[in-house]
């Protein structure tokens, strides 16, 4: 008796190229996927730094904003944002509430939105020289 040597037919070569082709698919979909997901984190995280840099920079201000919406532009990460800040009145007399939006185009929903309060900077003790921070 001999033995004689067996391969594999055609349909079971065309049956694991079939799996092999889905399962390549779905690998590239979810790479694909996951890069979406990066830049969209990226551009989160990039518009919150900016939205808290206008919060931060009306806080530092040594005249208190008005009251009202301004808007303006920022380059970071080389591009530009787009940004709203708007000032309002709280029931606390001394303090104003903030609310910064940031996009990367005018025509889009705003990528970050950060809330902030400010105090008004003439109620803000600054120790002078040889006067103690506590």
């Amino acid at each position: 008796m001999t033995a004689r040597a067996r391969g594999f037919t055609l349909i079971e070569v065309l049956v694991a190229l079939a799996v092999f082709a889905i399962a390549v698919t779905a690998l590239v979909q979810a790479g694909t996927h996951r890069a979406r997901n990066l830049a969209y984190l990226r551009d989160r995280t990039i518009a919150d730094w900016i939205a808290s840099d206008q919060v931060t920079r009306l806080r530092l201000a040594p005249r208190w904003p008005d009251t009202g919406t301004s808007d303006g532009k920022t380059k970071m990460a080389g591009r530009t944002w787009y940004w709203q800040a708007k000032v309002s009145k709280t029931p606390e007399r001394q303090v104003r509430r903030v609310e910064v939006r940031v996009r990367l185009d005018k025509d889009h929903e705003p990528l970050a939105r950060v809330t902030g309060y400010l105090g008004d900077p003439k109620d803000i003790a600054v120790p002078g020289p040889g006067v103690p921070d506590s």
